[in-house]
């Protein structure tokens, strides 16, 4: 996953305020009292969030699975002159130096996750990595998003640099969405290198991801809208989930 198509995720994506969204990360952590501190952004990509979070004076470690998009994301960092530590790792199986204050997933992390168990095996060891009363915070695409606006869908999408066609298939019998992407990237000479990119995501409801989240050891755990910390509408497009590691008495 995210091999080739390392190479064109940012320009892709390019509509995108990381800014306005690391404020909102900012904000999320901030009600669990976390305005400083370590954090580990699971499935980070390119760092286009983890460098501004860096900015705003988190210690940042990003992890991924994609080795291309590590690579890209510390091209990206050390041309901004930023030390962050990019790290690759399966974020069901994080192994982290030291505890961390928070940890993060955005971006649909979550949803690549295709199987309870998989969803579970991320919430424990976020869980493990982060101190008592660390908090772990994260978006997905909603259920609403996946099957009405993503799945089932033809996208294609002309310009100067790109051309590319995306086409999706919803199943609901697995609440899972299937994406076959194919882009064409014009190159210095004036041919084009053709990247295809199979992607799956599942819908996870509301319901499910507090239950596993509860199962994992987490307590306060809240979920909020597409973008803002007001509780969350069944037909948005985007939820942000928050929840605590539990602080046991004997390490008060």
């Amino acid at each position: 996953m995210y091999t080739g198509f390392a190479e064109v995720y940012d320009e892709l994506m390019g509509e995108v305020n990381y800014r306005n969204w690391a404020d909102l990360y900012c904000d999320l952590m901030a009600q669990y009292g976390i305005t400083k501190g370590k954090v580990c952004e699971c499935a980070c990509g390119t760092g286009a969030l983890t460098i501004p979070l860096y900015k705003k004076g988190f210690h940042m470690t990003g992890v991924d699975i994609s080795q291309d998009m590590l690579w890209i994301a510390a091209q990206k960092a050390r041309k901004a002159g930023i030390a962050i530590p990019f790290v690759r790792q399966d974020m069901r199986e994080l192994r982290l130096h030291r505890p961390m204050d928070a940890v993060l997933a955005t971006c649909d992390g979550v949803n690549y996750l295709l199987r309870e168990e998989d969803v579970l095996a991320f919430f424990e060891s976020a869980y493990q990595a982060l101190r008592p009363g660390g908090g772990l915070f994260f978006d997905i695409s909603t259920p609403y998003k996946l099957e009405n606006k993503l799945g089932n869908q033809i996208i294609c999408d002309d310009s100067e640099h790109i051309t590319y066609f995306w086409q999706n298939a919803y199943h609901p019998s697995t609440r899972q969405v299937e994406m076959h992407l194919c882009f064409f990237v014009r190159q210095e000479d004036g041919s084009y290198k053709r990247i295809d990119e199979e992607q799956k995501q599942r819908a996870w409801t509301a319901e499910e991801i507090e239950r596993m989240l509860m199962q994992a050891g987490f307590d306060r755990i809240a979920v909020y809208g597409n973008g803002h910390l007001n509780p969350a509408r069944e037909k948005e497009d985007r939820w942000h989930f928050a929840a605590m590691r539990r602080v046991q008495p004997e390490e008060m």
